[in-house]
């Protein structure tokens, strides 16, 4: 299998309390990031908003749209007038009462190929999202897109540090797993434990990239808010978990040209789906096997 030439573009920055200004700033930096040839653009963890979920507050409810809503709508546009494919996380109001950590994937043509709700959420200091929202389900499930310019897997922050989620998504196909997040220390925790949670949240994704032998991309936001620092440190990792590219802790567009026929041959050189024991992965199904 030969060259698959696709750029990837990961957009970090921060983000007010308007989620009107939110889009119209994102969607200049989607026009800037598609002049710098990238494809496939990755937005962050509710790219439209604050992090709200850093305490309770019913008022922030008001910030969720259905996914047929006018954000949805102003996205498609511009992916259909840039030809790209875009991944836009955002806070979805499914009924009332019913709400959850989603994202749309778009392709290059504007249609809708479908959405992605957040399968695992958390419930610590600083990342109160259980009050906000409604895990994923069976049904919706963790899902594959095949867009014009190649399979993507789709997966939400706090998944990323599950490596069945990942397994899963690359069984399904998906060439490329995107990570949208929004993670960073609070104003409690120093400079030293900083550091060891940003190595271990690149460390966990770079092993989903070995582990499957795929591409892995994840975009963090950056910048405070409310006490909680968001360290950026967006990235791209090959199928052998090398990073291709990184960003610093600014705001910055990262795009990355990456070789899809490399998968084919990382996973000849590694076969560790040929090797899988999957009659023996019955535990799995366990919380705990006692």
């Amino acid at each position: 299998m030969g060259e698959q030439k696709v750029s990837i573009g990961l957009i970090q920055t921060s983000s007010s309390k308007n989620p009107k200004d939110n889009l119209y700033q994102q969607m200049g930096l989607i026009r800037e990031a598609a002049e710098k040839g990238a494809q496939i653009i990755c937005l962050q963890e509710l790219f439209n908003t604050t992090y709200f979920c850093v305490d309770y507050d019913e008022a922030n409810f008001d910030w969720a749209e259905p996914l047929d809503g006018a954000l949805v709508k102003s996205l498609s546009g511009l992916a259909k007038e840039l030809k790209i494919v875009l991944v836009a996380p955002f806070f979805e109001k499914r009924a009332k009462g019913i709400y959850h950590n989603s994202l749309v994937v778009i392709d290059a043509d504007g249609s809708v190929l479908g959405s992605y709700r957040k399968m695992h959420i958390p419930d610590d200091p600083g990342f109160y999202e259980k009050y906000y929202f409604t895990p994923g389900d069976e049904e919706t499930g963790f899902k594959v897109f095949d867009t014009a310019y190649g399979k993507i897997g789709t997966l939400i922050c706090w998944d990323q540090w599950y490596p069945e989620a990942a397994r899963i998504t690359a069984l399904k196909g998906a060439d490329i797993l995107f990570y949208p997040t929004a993670i960073g220390t609070l104003a409690t925790e120093g400079k030293q434990e900083a550091r060891e949670y940003q190595d271990a949240w690149e460390t966990i994704q770079r092993s989903h990239a070995i582990a499957n032998g795929c591409y892995v991309a994840s975009v963090n936001r950056v910048g405070k808010e409310s006490g909680s620092k968001f360290w950026g440190g967006s990235f791209v990792a090959g199928p052998f978990g090398q990073i291709l590219n990184k960003a610093g802790s600014k705001e910055e567009i990262l795009v990355t040209e990456i070789d899809l026929g490399e998968i084919d041959k990382q996973r000849k050189a590694w076969p560790f789906f040929r090797d899988r024991r999957i009659e023996l992965y019955k535990p799995i199904l366990k919380r705990i096997d006692d």
